[in-house]
Protein backbone atom coordinates (compact mmCIF):
# COMPACT_ATOMS: atom_id res chain seq x y z
CA UNK A 1 0.00 0.00 0.00
CA UNK A 2 2.65 2.28 0.97
CA UNK A 3 5.99 2.72 -1.19
CA UNK A 4 6.91 6.06 -0.66
CA UNK A 5 7.05 7.23 2.83
CA UNK A 6 7.82 11.44 4.22
CA UNK A 7 7.87 11.87 7.58
CA UNK A 8 8.51 15.35 9.58
CA UNK A 9 11.35 15.39 12.39
CA UNK A 10 11.92 18.27 14.34
CA UNK A 11 13.73 16.63 17.55
CA UNK A 12 10.43 16.11 20.26
CA UNK A 13 9.30 13.28 21.40
CA UNK A 14 6.27 13.50 19.11
CA UNK A 15 8.82 13.95 16.03
CA UNK A 16 10.52 10.20 17.17
CA UNK A 17 7.27 9.17 18.06
CA UNK A 18 6.41 9.59 14.57
CA UNK A 19 10.07 8.35 13.28
CA UNK A 20 9.28 4.88 14.64
CA UNK A 21 6.11 4.88 13.38
CA UNK A 22 7.43 5.69 10.10
CA UNK A 23 9.87 3.44 10.24
CA UNK A 24 7.39 0.65 11.09
CA UNK A 25 5.37 1.24 8.01
CA UNK A 26 8.35 1.14 5.82
CA UNK A 27 9.77 -1.95 7.07
CA UNK A 28 6.03 -3.58 6.76
CA UNK A 29 5.29 -2.10 3.28
CA UNK A 30 9.05 -2.15 1.96
CA UNK A 31 8.59 1.34 1.40
CA UNK A 32 11.53 4.08 0.70
CA UNK A 33 11.63 6.48 3.66
CA UNK A 34 12.23 10.04 3.71
CA UNK A 35 12.91 12.12 7.55
CA UNK A 36 12.39 15.68 6.57
CA UNK A 37 14.02 18.40 8.65
CA UNK A 38 13.45 21.93 8.14
CA UNK A 39 15.72 24.29 9.63
CA UNK A 40 13.65 27.56 10.66
CA UNK A 41 15.34 31.13 10.36
CA UNK A 42 13.74 33.25 12.72
CA UNK A 43 14.24 36.64 13.21
CA UNK A 44 17.98 37.43 13.28
CA UNK A 45 18.06 40.71 14.96
CA UNK A 46 21.51 41.94 13.72
CA UNK A 47 21.16 45.33 16.15
CA UNK A 48 21.20 43.58 19.10
CA UNK A 49 24.64 43.93 20.79
CA UNK A 50 25.99 40.71 21.91
CA UNK A 51 23.81 38.68 19.79
CA UNK A 52 25.06 36.97 17.21
CA UNK A 53 22.33 35.27 14.89
CA UNK A 54 25.41 32.67 13.85
CA UNK A 55 25.56 30.73 16.54
CA UNK A 56 21.60 30.39 16.60
CA UNK A 57 21.94 28.77 13.06
CA UNK A 58 25.12 26.77 13.32
CA UNK A 59 23.17 25.06 16.45
CA UNK A 60 19.90 24.21 14.18
CA UNK A 61 22.23 23.20 11.62
CA UNK A 62 24.33 20.49 14.32
CA UNK A 63 20.58 19.27 15.52
CA UNK A 64 19.59 18.90 12.19
CA UNK A 65 22.85 16.82 11.36
CA UNK A 66 22.18 14.61 14.73
CA UNK A 67 18.68 14.52 13.82
CA UNK A 68 20.02 12.80 10.27
CA UNK A 69 22.62 10.46 11.45
CA UNK A 70 19.85 9.42 14.29
CA UNK A 71 17.05 8.50 11.53
CA UNK A 72 19.73 7.05 9.48
CA UNK A 73 20.80 4.89 11.96
CA UNK A 74 17.16 3.32 12.87
CA UNK A 75 16.48 3.36 9.41
CA UNK A 76 19.28 1.03 8.86
CA UNK A 77 18.82 -1.13 12.20
CA UNK A 78 15.33 -1.95 10.49
CA UNK A 79 16.29 -2.77 6.95
CA UNK A 80 14.47 0.79 5.94
CA UNK A 81 15.99 2.40 2.62
CA UNK A 82 15.80 6.03 2.24
CA UNK A 83 18.06 9.33 2.68
CA UNK A 84 17.08 12.07 5.28
CA UNK A 85 16.93 15.24 4.10
CA UNK A 86 17.48 18.55 5.89
CA UNK A 87 16.70 22.04 3.99
CA UNK A 88 16.74 25.72 5.61
CA UNK A 89 13.94 27.75 5.43
CA UNK A 90 14.58 31.09 4.59
CA UNK A 91 12.28 33.61 6.75
CA UNK A 92 9.27 34.20 3.96
CA UNK A 93 9.09 30.16 4.24
CA UNK A 94 6.42 28.51 5.38
CA UNK A 95 7.30 25.24 7.17
CA UNK A 96 3.83 24.00 6.86
CA UNK A 97 4.21 24.13 2.66
CA UNK A 98 7.63 23.36 2.50
CA UNK A 99 7.04 19.59 4.14
CA UNK A 100 3.52 19.51 1.84
CA UNK A 101 6.00 20.50 -1.38
CA UNK A 102 8.56 17.80 -0.15
CA UNK A 103 6.00 15.10 0.25
CA UNK A 104 4.54 16.01 -3.25
CA UNK A 105 8.23 16.15 -4.60
CA UNK A 106 9.39 12.67 -3.16
CA UNK A 107 5.51 11.18 -4.48
CA UNK A 108 5.10 9.84 -1.15
CA UNK A 109 2.24 7.77 -0.65
CA UNK A 110 1.56 9.01 3.29
CA UNK A 111 3.11 12.14 4.94
CA UNK A 112 3.63 10.75 8.84
CA UNK A 113 4.27 13.79 11.45
CA UNK A 114 3.71 14.28 15.30
CA UNK A 115 1.13 16.76 16.92
CA UNK A 116 2.05 18.50 19.87
CA UNK A 117 -1.72 18.77 21.36
CA UNK A 118 -1.84 22.16 22.22
CA UNK A 119 -5.44 23.76 23.21
CA UNK A 120 -7.20 26.74 23.70
CA UNK A 121 -4.88 30.06 23.56
CA UNK A 122 -1.28 28.25 22.92
CA UNK A 123 -2.87 26.25 19.62
CA UNK A 124 -4.04 29.77 18.52
CA UNK A 125 -1.28 32.09 19.31
CA UNK A 126 1.44 29.09 18.28
CA UNK A 127 -0.33 27.46 15.73
CA UNK A 128 -0.12 24.07 14.21
CA UNK A 129 1.87 23.13 11.36
CA UNK A 130 0.75 19.63 11.53
CA UNK A 131 -2.66 20.92 10.88
CA UNK A 132 -1.20 23.16 8.35
CA UNK A 133 -0.12 20.46 6.52
CA UNK A 134 -3.08 18.47 6.69
CA UNK A 135 -5.11 21.11 5.36
CA UNK A 136 -2.95 21.69 1.99
CA UNK A 137 -2.04 18.01 1.85
CA UNK A 138 -3.50 15.94 -1.18
CA UNK A 139 -2.27 13.26 0.25
CA UNK A 140 -2.76 10.80 3.19
CA UNK A 141 -1.52 12.86 6.34
CA UNK A 142 -0.70 10.26 9.45
CA UNK A 143 -0.60 12.79 12.79
CA UNK A 144 1.17 10.99 16.06
CA UNK A 145 -0.51 12.48 18.61
CA UNK A 146 1.74 13.58 21.73
CA UNK A 147 0.06 10.89 24.24
CA UNK A 148 0.69 8.27 21.72
CA UNK A 149 3.38 5.81 23.23
CA UNK A 150 3.75 7.65 26.36
CA UNK A 151 5.16 5.65 29.13
CA UNK A 152 2.87 5.16 32.42
CA UNK A 153 5.04 7.44 34.03
CA UNK A 154 3.95 10.32 31.40
CA UNK A 155 0.64 8.91 31.51
CA UNK A 156 0.77 9.34 35.70
CA UNK A 157 1.98 12.68 35.94
CA UNK A 158 -1.01 14.32 33.53
CA UNK A 159 -3.71 15.91 35.58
Amino acid sequence: MFKRILVAIDGSRTSQRALQTAIDLAATHGAVLQPYYVVESGPLYMDVPGYDPSSLHTSLMEQGATLAREAADAMKARGVTGEVVTVEATASDDVATLIVEAANTFNADVLVMGTHGRKGFQRLIVGSIAEQCLRQATLPVLLIPSAAGGDTAEKSDAP
